[in-house]
């Protein structure tokens, strides 16, 4: 009797290690090759090809008509010109450090705050969201017009708000600053989108644990909530790098 037990409890379980590591039939390999070579050999063919190559060409001087062979080798030459002999480039660093800088302070921390204020169920939360999320929408060459209207010196929205005549886009003082505002906020949508799925996921019984411990709605924010929001906070930073130092369709 024993043993008849045994083998009828072992079986099934003989079944599912055979189950689990079924091999791969010559279908299911054809069907992941194709599925993962064709996407992979377009992002190589597309992308890091013509990267290896730009790179590859820094080290040379062509005026690109020619072919290869007419390429010539100057080392580093190209690299020391841009350093030493190009007036905009320190400007350009520095202008794009302090791009990086107000958007890591102002979009991200306001998209949070929006975030936070839309996770609350309040009425109408939806509208809301779709109103904020609208500039993310729209194109980047788009955004830079409309804030270019906005910006007239002559019949521009903030211009008429305030009283003013400043030319907000031709004084090199502060065109920088009206420049990085407009860009925000196209990017405070997308924060706030950001966020507010994390928001969506954190566990609730974590907020509710906070609250029978007496804690606050600022110490369980800051405590748990949070923290539970690392791996969001790490895609923001990345997103918003990336933004800082691609910025080129708002400028222009």
């Amino acid at each position: 009797m024993t043993t008849t037990v045994t083998n009828e409890v072992t079986a099934p379980a003989t079944k599912n290690r055979r189950r689990r590591g079924r091999l791969l039939t010559r279908r299911d390999k054809i069907v992941l090759s194709v599925m993962v070579g064709i996407p992979a050999l377009i992002h190589i063919t597309f992308v890091w090809i013509p990267a290896l190559l730009s790179i590859v060409l820094s080290f040379g001087d062509w005026n690109g008509i020619g072919g290869v062979g007419d390429i010539k080798w100057i080392g580093t030459e190209n690299y020391h010109q841009i350093v030493s002999n190009y007036p905009p480039f320190w400007p350009a660093i520095r202008h794009n450090i302090t791009w990086l800088v107000f958007f890591l302070i102002f979009p991200t921390v306001f998209g949070l705050l929006l975030a936070v204020m839309l996770d609350k169920s309040i009425r109408f939360s939806r509208i809301y969201q779709g109103i904020l999320f609208m500039p993310v929408v729209l194109s980047l060459a788009l955004v830079g017009f409309i804030w270019q209207l906005m910006y007239s010196t002559d019949q521009g929205f903030v211009n008429g708000l305030l009283g003013t005549d400043v030319n907000w886009l031709g004084d090199s003082r502060i065109n920088l600053w009206a420049i990085m505002i407009a860009a925000s906020w196209r990017h405070t949508g997308y924060i706030m989108i950001l966020y507010l799925a994390g928001l969506k996921s954190v566990d609730p019984s974590l907020r509710e644990a906070a609250a029978l411990d007496g804690a606050g709605e600022w110490q369980t924010f800051r405590s748990v909530v949070f923290p539970a929001l690392r791996p969001i906070n790490i895609v923001v930073l990345v997103v918003t790098v990336i933004e800082s130092l691609r910025a080129f369709d708002q400028i222009n």
